[in-house]
């Protein structure tokens, strides 16, 4: 595949931090350390955009992963972190909803335009929750492997103090907050944050919505773990959930549904390819999305190289 031109990395409406299609070729060791420094000096610039979803509850979103806070007299849970360029006008961004103490830090995977922020915001005030998984790839050094992308382990003030390994509950400033590990899907780190009476979905990098998704398989990711993950989704949200995925715009029940239903389509053609007996160059090359593409291949990846991850993760 050709590389195309390196811009930054994550998606959120309006701020792509990749080209629309990824980087195939392996990266040298400079090149990785470009990589991560571009992108870093995209969000520095990239402004944060908030979104009233409910009374205490708005998304943020600028360069890296959607975030998401929740305010209140109990302090703020602020989800994800971007990245470290971003941390002033994050902390800009927070300070604007109010007074209220900084709180915890939730980070719904170890990936770096998710994570990056950690140390800053630790520095204002906040602790860090994650999934056991997600402090344990963060204390290492990490390997993006489909695009070539390296980086130390996190400082150890990045890193989560407090990890869990299936479910946890908050009730905090006046909600009751569920944090539930999913099987490996986009990575094996993620969780989803469901703001029970806000009516609120956080789903992580398990959902990028209106697009083929980038699925870490040098993390434990899936194409069939993608698929659980937006049914779990599904059996969470209401007509009037508000649905906020890893990269895109904010969703819904109906928007995920078309997502699980275009991963499903995808997985059972190329399994089909497989089992036949065809290469994973020559399923590519029978184009199994072609009909998919006019309306997914739009975000992070080319068809062929959704197809290619597909494969290989069967």
């Amino acid at each position: 595949m050709q590389r195309r031109d390196f811009l930054q990395f994550g998606v959120s409406a309006g701020a792509a931090v990749l080209a629309p299609r990824w980087l195939m070729a392996q990266a040298s060791p400079a090149q990785s350390t470009d990589r991560v420094a571009q992108a870093r000096a995209g969000a520095a610039t990239t402004d944060i955009k908030t979104t009233k979803l409910y009374d205490n509850v708005w998304l943020l979103q600028g360069a890296g992963g959607n975030m998401a806070v929740q305010t209140g007299p109990e302090g703020k849970i602020l989800i994800d972190s971007s990245f470290s360029t971003a941390v002033p006008r994050l902390k800009d961004a927070l300070n604007a909803l109010g007074n209220d103490p900084s709180g915890l830090l939730i980070n719904t995977h170890w990936h770096y335009d998710h994570t990056d922020g950690n140390e800053g915001m630790h520095a204002a005030g906040f602790s860090i929750l994650a999934h056991a998984k997600t402090r344990d790839r963060l204390s290492k050094p990490w390997e993006v492997k489909l695009f070539g992308i390296t980086g130390p382990a996190a400082p150890s003030a990045a890193l989560p103090v407090a990890t869990f390994d299936s479910t946890v509950r908050l009730y905090h400033n006046g909600d009751s907050v569920s944090l539930v590990h999913f099987d490996p899907a986009h990575t094996d780190t993620d969780i989803y944050i469901h703001f029970e009476n806000a009516n609120v979905l956080h789903m992580g990098d398990t959902w990028f919505n209106g697009f083929y998704p980038f699925i870490d398989e040098s993390s434990g990711g899936n194409i069939d773990g993608m698929i659980r993950a937006a049914e779990k989704g599904l059996a969470l949200a209401g007509p009037d959930t508000k649905i906020i995925p890893g990269h895109g715009p904010l969703g819904t029940k109906g928007e995920l549904q078309a997502t699980r239903a275009m991963l499903a389509t995808v997985r059972d053609r190329v399994a089909k390819l497989k089992s036949a007996g065809f290469s994973e160059k020559e399923a590519i090359a029978k184009k199994p999305a072609a009909d998919l593409d006019p309306v997914w291949g739009k975000g992070f990846l080319a068809a062929d190289v959704f197809v290619g991850i597909v494969y290989r993760s069967l």
